[in-house]
């Protein structure tokens, strides 16, 4: 084995103590990194944390995030109502529609608007006549269904009964609605929750109308209830500056802003304190296309809302005016012509894909359908105590057994195998602290499967080395053997674990993807000690000790 090779898995195991370490002092360092934020937040720049909570500043801080099941807190199963959007949407249309039939008074008639279910638009005209022509006219002011997966359809359909006119939202435009509903929903969730500050809550689409949303480390299921029921602030509000860092003062009756946008970090906005527009008067925003064929997002007004733009854009043509969500800046578009219709369009170096997330944003002031709640659970922390140490002890009898069998079947060699299986561990560790990962129960009994599959590796390359031995070679040329003959059998039976833990990671969710994490990285760390630590252990002792003969 070459120096570079010995240097690298040498700096390798290094590195992967030194990060693993932060979770031996887990509540010592989750305190610290607590304070830290803490201290970031209040003044800007990182302070000294108390001596209670102290931890190396030269170290890093990363923990392995505990999940539900082990920290405790609180689990929903919502069902978010869409019907309520059809009938928010549906009075949104009607007077575009009124508006068009007025247009045609002549030949249809008189028009007036009947009760009818939720989601529906019921018309009746006093020219019976002209259903037809009122039908056509209908679905002139009709728009094609904002989805890249169902092109040419559009949003409205329209029958008739008697002398009364029927208008309906089409198949494919109610699944782009529910569609856009979820994201939005998962949106704002998520941002409410988010400020919080919980670790890895699990905030995820089950099914066509249902979230699943579980917060380790919040008190209680009602608690999570009411964190999710309050509404995001959205406004529109005139940029009086853009500016360079946080410390800037932006005067009397303004605020500073930070940009949200991902391709503009540092930025800020001095705007005025009061706002255009606010979120209340947005009824929607979708996202579209401009005049040039590149993505950008349309958004609309109610009436109140229309007519105070209006003025505002009329009177500020080519400057820009900031679209700001929970005190971010999440756009500053320019203003090229006064906005008098109530709708507008937001265009930019946008991607299909940023297009539609800010679309969502826009949308995200205030959740747009009631929730039902199908499932509240509520677990305290003492009962993930629990979990935590019957894993512990879990761990603990498979790691004793497996290193007792190892001693007892390949006597010094297995002592090298025993080194190399707690550096493993280490490793897992470290690359679930690197990565953010979060450790369930269901994790941990991947870990305790990994520490039983660490030693097959191995097993395989030992047995190989006792049969070439059998062959009257040198103790040298039977180890170099034995790793190459099996090495083979090792990479083909690792692979294949390796892609059934990533099937299971890509179709699985909660419980399913904390086995299948802690799997596939335990067959990661695994190979890497198998192969590399303890062939590098034996070389050493090999090296140091040169026996004549070996026994294995």
């Amino acid at each position: 084995m070459s120096a570079i090779k010995r240097v690298l898995i040498l700096l390798t195991v290094i590195i992967g103590v030194v990060f693993a370490a932060p979770n031996i002092f887990y509540k010592n360092v989750e305190n610290y990194n607590d304070s830290v934020e803490l201290s970031l937040l209040s003044s800007g720049s990182e302070k000294m944390v108390e001596n209670s909570f102290w931890w190396p500043k030269f170290l890093p801080s990363g923990l392995i995030n505990l999940g539900l099941d082990l920290r405790g807190g609180a689990h929903l199963l919502a069902e978010v109502n869409v019907e309520e959007v059809y009938d928010d949407r549906m009075d949104s249309i009607w007077p575009v529609v009124r508006a068009a039939l007025r247009a045609e008074r002549d030949k249809v008639g008189t028009i007036r608007r009947v009760a009818t279910s939720v989601g529906t638009l019921r018309i009746k005209i006093s020219n019976k006549d002209a259903l037809e022509v009122a039908k056509n006219i209908i679905l002139g002011v009709s728009q094609p269904v904002s989805s890249m997966n169902l092109p040419g359809s559009r949003d409205i359909t329209v029958s008739s009964v008697n002398d009364e006119l029927i208008v309906e939202f089409s198949e494919s435009e109610k699944l782009a609605m529910n569609d856009r509903t979820m994201k939005q929903s998962l949106e704002i969730i998520r941002r409410r929750v988010d400020e919080v500050g919980t670790r890895e809550p699990t905030i995820q689409r089950q099914g066509e109308r249902r979230i699943l949303i579980q917060v380790p480390g919040i008190g209680s299921a009602d608690e999570l209830k009411s964190l999710i029921g309050t509404t995001a602030r959205l406004t529109f509000q005139e940029v009086v500056r853009r500016a360079s860092s946080s410390n800037e003062v932006p005067g009397s009756g303004n605020v500073l802003y930070p940009s949200y946008s991902k391709n503009d970090d540092g930025s800020f906005y001095v705007l005025k304190k009061a706002s255009v527009v606010a979120g209340e008067d947005l009824i929607d925003a979708q996202p579209g296309f401009d005049q040039n064929g590149s993505p950008s997002v349309n958004f609309r007004f109610n009436p109140p809302g229309a007519k105070k733009f209006g003025i505002f854009t009329s009177n500020n043509i080519g400057s820009p005016f900031a679209i700001v969500l929970d005190s971010e800046v999440i756009s500053a578009p320019v203003i090229r012509d006064a906005i008098m219709g109530g709708s507008g369009q937001i265009s930019g170096n946008f991607s299909m894909e940023e297009s539609t997330e800010l679309s969502v944003l826009l949308r995200a002031g205030a959740l747009p359908a009631g929730m039902t709640f199908l499932e509240e659970r509520t677990i305290g922390p003492e009962l993930g105590q629990d979990s935590i140490d019957a894993g512990k002890i879990a761990c603990i009898i498979a790691f004793l057994l497996i290193l007792v069998f190892m001693f007892l079947s390949y006597g010094l060699f297995g002592i090298f195998a025993n080194i190399a299986l707690i550096i493993n561990v280490v490793l897992i560790f470290a690359l679930l602290s690197i990565v953010g990962a979060t450790l369930t129960l269901p994790g941990i009994a991947g870990i305790v499967l990994t520490i039983g599959m660490a030693v097959d590796a191995n097993v395989l390359v030992f047995e190989r080395i006792r049969e070439e031995l059998k062959t009257s070679k040198g103790p040298a040329r039977a180890i170099e053997l034995g790793y190459e003959k099996a090495l083979s059998a090792i990479f083909d039976a690792n692979i294949t674990t390796f892609i059934t833990a990533v099937i299971l990671f890509s179709i699985g969710s909660g419980p399913i993807r904390g086995f299948s994490i802690t799997l596939g990285l335990g067959i990661l760390t695994s190979v890497f000690s198998a192969i590399y630590v303890t062939r590098l252990i034996i070389i050493m002792w090999f090296e140091t000790a040169r026996p004549k003969k070996i026994e294995v």
